[in-house]
């Protein structure tokens, strides 16, 4: 269990992508919201759901964007404000092949940073990212501003440790982790790879 720290599960999303809502999504007789909740009250005390509006099918702490249609940020920037730990730890919920080894192996490079994200692929996966609440400051001045509210873009105003590949095919050789589902092709592909076990 990783004391110090909340989940908080990013599913406010509108799946524009994918052309429907992804949190609904099945794998092995679960949804990806589910199957992600549980995996994250397995290592963490405490567990919010991003939301765009409050849902009642969610047996879960939801917190709601301040700032409408402005991304995942606005979401961090909510799950930072309600949780009651140090840090946060921020994954989407379209994730759900992520291992908890590898969010153990992310948990141990902290210290004293304000942010630790892998990079897969040369791009920073920061919505599989812990956060400290002393992050909030900028990501709030970023959500305040003018411009695109891009989550990745705003990393450079944090003290960030950057994990890359090499480390975290220690924990996870294939980097599966670190797939999710944005498009129909992104589940049609799954749906090869797992048969008739996603819908």
């Amino acid at each position: 269990m990783i004391d110090d720290c909340t989940a908080l599960i990013l599913a406010g999303g509108d799946s524009r992508r994918m052309g429907r809502d992804k949190t609904t999504l099945e794998l092995d007789g679960q949804s990806l919201l589910q199957r992600t909740l549980a995996l994250m009250r397995t290592l963490f005390p405490a567990v919010l759901v991003s939301v765009r509006h409050p849902r009642a099918d969610l047996d879960a702490p939801q917190v709601c964007d301040d700032v409408p249609a402005a991304g995942p940020l606005a979401g961090l920037c909510a799950g930072l404000r309600h949780a009651q730990t140090p840090w946060i730890f921020a994954v989407a919920v379209d994730m759900p092949w992520l291992r908890p080894e590898v969010i153990i192996h992310l948990a141990a490079q902290r210290g004293n940073h304000q942010a630790i994200v892998p990079i897969v692929a040369g791009h920073p996966q920061s919505l599989a990212a812990f956060y400290a609440a002393t992050a909030l400051p900028a990501l709030q001045a970023a959500l305040d501003g003018a411009g695109k509210h891009d989550l990745r873009s705003t990393l450079a105003a944090l003290d960030v440790c950057r994990v890359d590949e090499r480390h975290l095919r220690e924990v996870d050789a294939t980097l599966q982790s670190f797939t999710d589902l944005d498009t129909p092709e992104d589940l049609a592909q799954a749906r090869r790879h797992f048969g008739n076990r996603i819908t």
